[in-house]
């Protein structure tokens, strides 16, 4: 039985707690932040929990 490769779009983007939820951070957040008003930038630092039905999705996934 081969080895299970783990998908590197899905671990650059998400991170397992110790909790079992899914954190992932807001979108929007690379470049071009000099545009969007300080707030937007401020709420896009703080990580976010994935939803239950999207964290059920990504149970398959290897990351």
């Amino acid at each position: 039985m081969p080895k299970i490769k783990s998908h590197k779009g899905t671990k650059k983007v998400l991170n397992v707690r110790n909790s079992g939820s899914i954190k992932v951070g807001h979108p929007g957040q690379r470049h071009n932040t000099g545009k969007k008003n300080a707030a937007s930038n401020r709420n896009g630092r703080v990580a976010s929990t994935l939803s239950k039905a999207d964290s059920n999705r990504f149970k398959k996934v290897q990351f």
